[in-house]
């Protein structure tokens, strides 16, 4: 009772009829709270009525409360304590549309309150705070701040622009906000460069990598621009100033990495044989480098001949030998084993064995890292397309015939006789056989001369027509400044010489001799690819299509190939098509035989001649296509397309299913599976300055032109 007269009187201090001005006043003078057991309900009126704003309370919310203050306290204040015990008894102000309203703390979140960016503000009252995270990623802050948070509240994690989106009271939120802040800081110390007095670069970086980082696994590093990426301890060599480029997760773990290095860093550790180095190739040739650097050696002591020096290029279509051509001239050997001098090559283990002084083998060092890299392949692809249209047409009437009486001893004779497009009807006459007879139709008498049938007349009409389409795609793969050689034919015998021994004696016997030379014919694509800096290809190319002709394979005198050849020199883009050359080739013929006088007679002309016209289009095209592979990824991926082509063409050729024939069954080549290749802890990025490259373009896998 005494509790509902308490505030049965404060609201009537406050809710008097007095002007709106004097409670505006009465509302900012100092107010003392005695509220014992009372309900949640009509203190919430009360605090409406201190603070001049409406409050609904929630059907939801019940119970009593107990609000005292000592002394008289500011209206703010008075509704801060009243959200506290609230608060308390587990439930929440929120603010929505300038309403105030009086929910379950679970529900609070779901029912609007402010929304900030930056510092939280203070108070009791449930507020959403968006905190915006530099450095370290917001997924690893949750399980730190979620104990924090009070159960009915949450914390989610945008990844988008790495912020936290938290939800709770607006003191709770300043806490967190102060243990965000003192952890969301830069998880690595700067780049430090670190100079070396005795070892080399290249080589102490790897064992510095593999001390520094915990397990001995090396841990990738943030890439630039990227926020919040894990990392751990980065070591770079720098093989131009000899130094190491160094990026630690701390300062204390600098300071291990850089007492390793002082330690590392010694006269006499790099070669444990004096002043005899052993340095492994990764990707060069051992015999060629050694040469090259022979060569560079020599240039700079002033001295001549030390190891000699590659021969001059040659033309990319030289014969090799006599009676060799371009098409079967082999690919050029590799280098062979070079030694002497303070350089020597072991092609077994492809290492390099260098005897000089420390100073002067630094910088033989130098030069191997830079020219031991992985040099980028040319895929290119070629296209031969040749479409041919022929077009014929023959007509001829021939006859024969006597002039006088078969009884008589001399026998006249009267006819023509004509071999354009036809056969004489005089041969025909003689050997009557299937393989004499001319093609087409034919029509024809035939009349008994002294007792024997004998062909007297014959008119013959032909009309044909032909076409060819014939695409070939060479294709091949080879290193950058490597020669590469594909061939698709034939090995043809050609008869060079003959000779016969003829024994002696009565029994002698007779030796034919021949001597053949084979020659390759058919498809024939040799090139050299030269990668330029901005990206384009320098092609030195040799191309040859070959094929024997048909009609001279009884020829007495040997077979004849007909042959179309391309070597040039071009300049192409990568990705980008190019025409080589080609022939487009129209050809026409007529041939006629006719009697004089007679032939020229309109319309009974043409029992008097014979005629024979063609027409022959041939268009041949050749086309290339070189695409720079530049990483074992792009091999990869050119590799595994042209993999599953010839694996689904192997899938579409399967025969049918057949009882009668039980062969249901044809080859397909295994399913590929790619398998992922861990990072070697040499290959850690480092995010430090340096100089950006010219872009190049490089295009996606290309599918095959004849596709």
């Amino acid at each position: 009772m005494n509790q509902r007269l308490a505030v049965f009187l404060v609201a009537c201090a406050f809710l008097a009829g007095a002007p709106a001005s004097h409670a505006q006043q009465r509302s900012r003078e100092p107010v003392t709270l005695n509220f014992v057991n009372a309900d949640i309900e009509a203190v919430a009126r009360t605090m409406a009525a201190i603070i001049g704003r409406n409050i609904v309370v929630d059907p939801r919310v019940k119970g009593t409360v107990n609000l005292n203050t000592d002394r008289p306290v500011p209206p703010s204040v008075a509704y801060n304590q009243f959200l506290a015990t609230l608060r308390l008894s587990g439930f929440a102000v929120v603010e929505a549309g300038g309403l105030l309203k009086v929910v379950p703390e679970a529900d609070a979140k779901l029912q609007g309150g402010a929304v900030s960016i930056g510092a939280p503000v203070a108070g009791n009252q449930i507020v959403t705070q968006i905190f915006r995270l530099n450095y370290e990623p917001a997924a690893n802050l949750v399980p730190i701040l979620r104990p924090l948070i009070s159960p009915n509240n949450t914390i989610n994690v945008n990844p988008g622009n790495n912020s936290l989106v938290i939800t709770d009271y607006a003191d709770n939120l300043q806490r967190l906000g102060r243990i965000i802040a003192a952890l969301d800081v830069s998880d690595a110390t700067d780049v430090e460069v670190i100079p070396l007095r005795h070892a080399l670069a290249a080589d102490l970086a790897p064992v510095v990598q593999r001390l520094a980082t915990s397990g001995g696994a090396a841990a990738a590093a943030p890439a630039p621009g990227q926020v919040g990426a894990s990392f751990q301890t980065a070591v770079i060599p720098e093989v131009r100033s000899n130094s190491l480029l160094v990026r630690a997760a701390n300062p204390a773990r600098l300071n291990l990495v850089r007492t390793l290095i002082e330690r590392l860093d010694q006269p006499g550790l790099q070669s444990p044989t004096g002043n005899i180095y052993v340095v492994y190739l990764k990707n060069a040739e051992a015999a060629k480098l050694a040469v090259t650097l022979r060569a560079a050696l020599a240039a700079t002591t002033g001295s001549a001949g030390a190891g000699g020096g590659a021969a001059g290029a040659q033309p990319l279509a030289a014969p090799t030998a006599p009676g060799a051509t371009a098409a079967t001239a082999p690919v050029a050997a590799s280098a062979q084993p070079s030694t002497g001098g303070q350089i020597q090559a072991d092609p077994a283990t492809n290492a390099l064995i260098i005897t000089a002084a420390e100073p002067q083998y630094r910088q033989l060092r130098g030069v191997i890292d830079r020219l031991d890299s992985r040099r980028a392949q040319v895929y290119v692809e070629g296209l031969v397309a040749t479409v041919n249209d022929n077009v014929s047409a023959e007509f001829g009437i021939q006859w024969q015939g006597p002039l006088n009486s078969t009884g008589k001893g001399t026998v006249g004779l009267l006819g023509t006789n004509f071999s354009v497009g036809t056969t004489g009807i005089v041969n025909l006459a003689a050997q009557p056989t299937a393989a004499a007879v001319p093609s087409g139709i034919n029509f024809g008498t035939i009349s008994k001369i002294a007792g024997a049938n004998v062909l007297t007349s014959l008119a013959h009409f032909l009309q044909s027509t032909g076409g060819g389409n014939v695409l070939s795609t060479p294709n091949l793969l080879t290193l950058d400044n490597e020669e590469a050689k594909i061939v698709v034919g034939q090995n043809v015998p050609f008869v060079t010489g003959q000779f016969t021994n003829t024994g002696t004696g009565t029994g002698g016997t007779v030796n034919p001799f021949q001597t053949i030379e084979r020659k390759d014919v058919g498809l024939t694509l040799r090139v050299k690819p030269q990668i330029s800096e901005n990206g384009t290809v320098k092609l030195q190319i040799f191309q040859e299509v070959s094929s024997v002709d048909a009609s001279t394979k009884n020829d007495a005198a040997g077979l004849t190939t007909n042959k179309s050849s391309i070597e040039s020199s071009v300049l192409v883009d990568d990705g980008a098509i190019v025409v080589l050359g080609g022939l487009l080739q129209d050809t026409y013929s007529d041939g006629e035989q006719k009697v004089p006088v007679l032939g020229d007679v309109p319309v009974l002309g043409n029992l008097f001649k014979s005629q024979q016209r063609s027409r022959v289009k041939t268009n041949l095209m050749v086309f290339l296509r070189p695409v720079v592979v530049r990483d074992a990824a792009q091999t990869e991926a050119l590799s595994l397309d042209r993999y599953d082509l010839m694996r689904g063409k192997q899938e579409a050729a399967q025969p049918r299913s057949s009882i009668v024939v039980p062969v249901n069954a044809g080859p397909v080549l295994p399913a590929t599976v790619r398998v992922e290749q861990p990072a070697t802890p040499s290959a850690v990025p480092v995010p430090v300055p340096v100089p950006v490259p010219v872009p190049v373009p490089v295009p996606p896998v290309p599918t095959p032109l004849g596709r």
